[in-house]
């Protein structure tokens, strides 16, 4: 297949294939030279093994990234939230042999042993003469992010060309695509919620409106005056832009707020059915390349909670102890796709645990309903057992959430000689008034006697990863 960026700056050259707060604008044939002569000039420090990018959502990162696919190099991304140690221990694992990163990072780059370049110096450094790729091998690796590693060592997942795409157009035959759609992009870029959204960006044409991170007040801006019509968030990013919304209207032109994540709470989906905000659900992962089941606009209110049906080249059911669970039956989530990860890199035992029998495990659980849709409850990880009886932390938070004055929930399990394990809550409130005995007495109407958090915590904030997901194993007491 022909280079995508080279055939898309070919079929819409003027069109603007970025746009920054600032009002700079880059259209898509600006992007493929720019990203071509950077090119020239990576290949002269860079010839063997793997690439790191070490950035910030930026202009200078999408150009590198570009560039990295014309010298046909894997690019690994790595989180610029992980420590130094973090990320020499990933680049190991991950064959890296050449970093190349933003200025702000220079002093965290001395103690890595890997040779490293600022993105700056390469690019005002002299070209070489180099083989600038013309066509894609679909099944050659074109990224590698690593997972949360919310337990054990994170692992580094390979997406390739062919992942990317059928991501791409499989999301397009499900939201369909509008000849203004414009996408927010304020996802960080070494996610894989940021980066497909620029492999959308090439394959459909579409512009991308790019911020460095999300900002309630920027991304609220951009959605009332710079005529996005998308963006993707997660639970807490969208519960902050409907407070921000207050009692007003998006413009009719926005079309998608795209829901991902993990599993949404029921008091802020209902939240913005009030306010007719257009929520749609999602679920995916680093693994399937993004998205590989929505919920389609049509079924948005109708299956409220649900994430939707499988995309359309993607398939999945539910297994319980080894079998096919029956309808509304909790059990693990599994898939099969072309946009499902090769596997692992380096990481043979991972693989087989995580594929058997051609279907990807993916940790996660939910339930069908009889119509098919999926409903995501929980982490496989994250899963609570209290005397027997599965207790999901997701239920219990969105219980917590559907208090006046809570903001923010986590339940985790704390070890208990009785019952094995009992919750425990963690709360962010936005009125100090709230107390832990109202919050039981609220659970307590609701809630099974077993799920009722032991001990509520207040906190000033809860820990949450790059893309504002909540880590629930870093909650403490």
């Amino acid at each position: 297949m022909e280079h995508w960026l080279t055939k898309r700056a070919h079929l819409t050259p003027d069109l603007v294939a970025l746009e920054l707060s600032n009002d700079k604008t880059i259209t898509f044939a600006q992007l493929a030279e720019q990203a071509k002569d950077f090119a020239t000039k990576l290949y002269r420090v860079h010839q063997r093994g793997h690439i790191a990018i070490l950035s910030d959502n930026s202009l200078d990162l999408a150009i590198a990234f570009w560039a990295c696919t014309y010298i046909q190099v894997p690019v690994v991304f790595l989180n610029t939230r992980l420590t130094t140690r973090e990320w020499k221990r990933q680049c190991e694992d991950a064959d890296v042999q050449t970093i190349i990163f933003a200025d702000k990072y220079t002093d965290s780059m001395s103690s890595l042993p890997v040779p490293s370049y600022s993105i700056a110096s390469i690019r005002m450094s002299t070209s070489v003469e180099c083989p600038i790729a013309s066509q894609i091998n679909l099944d050659s690796i074109c990224s590698m992010m690593f997972t949360s590693g919310t337990t054990g060592r994170a692992k580094p997942v390979m997406q390739t060309f062919h992942n990317h795409w059928s991501s791409a157009v499989a999301s397009a035959l499900n939201l369909g695509l509008m000849p203004n759609d414009k996408w927010l992009l304020c996802l960080p870029l070494f996610h894989i919620g940021g980066l497909s959204t620029l492999f959308k960006s090439v394959i459909y044409g579409m512009s991308v409106y790019l911020l460095e991170r999300f900002d309630e007040e920027k991304v609220h801006h951009a959605i009332m005056e710079r005529k996005v019509t998308i963006i993707s968030v997660v639970a807490v990013t969208c519960s902050r832009l409907l407070e921000r919304l207050a009692d007003g209207h998006y413009p009719s032109a926005f079309r998608c707020m795209l829901l991902g994540g993990g599993p949404a709470p029921k008091p802020l989906l209902e939240k913005a059915k009030e306010k007719n905000v257009p929520i749609v659900q999602t679920y995916g992962m680093t693994e399937t390349s993004s998205q590989i089941v929505t919920l389609s606009e049509q079924d948005a209110l109708r299956k409220l909670g649900s994430a939707g049906k499988p995309l359309f080249s993607a398939s999945l059911q539910i297994e319980y102890d080894g079998s096919r669970a029956k309808a509304n039956q909790i059990g693990e989530i599994v898939v099969q796709g072309p946009m499902v990860t090769k596997g692992y890199y380096g990481r043979e035992e991972a693989n087989k645990e995580a594929f058997q029998q051609d279907w990807f495990h993916t940790g996660d659980l939910g339930y069908l309903d009889e119509e098919g849709f999926l409903f995501v409850v929980d982490r496989r990880n994250d899963l609570i057992i209290s005397g027997g009886e599965n207790v999901y932390p997701a239920e219990i938070e969105e219980v917590l959430l559907s208090y006046e004055g809570v903001k923010e929930a986590g339940v985790t399990g704390r070890e208990d000689n009785k019952w094995g394990q009992v919750p425990v809550a963690y709360v962010v409130t936005a009125d100090e008034n709230v107390t832990a005995e109202e919050l039981l007495l609220h659970c307590q109407e609701h809630l099974a006697s077993f799920k009722v958090p032991k001990e509520i915590h207040f906190r000033n904030q809860l820990p949450r990863n790059a893309t504002n997901k909540l880590q629930r194993h870093l909650l403490k007491g």
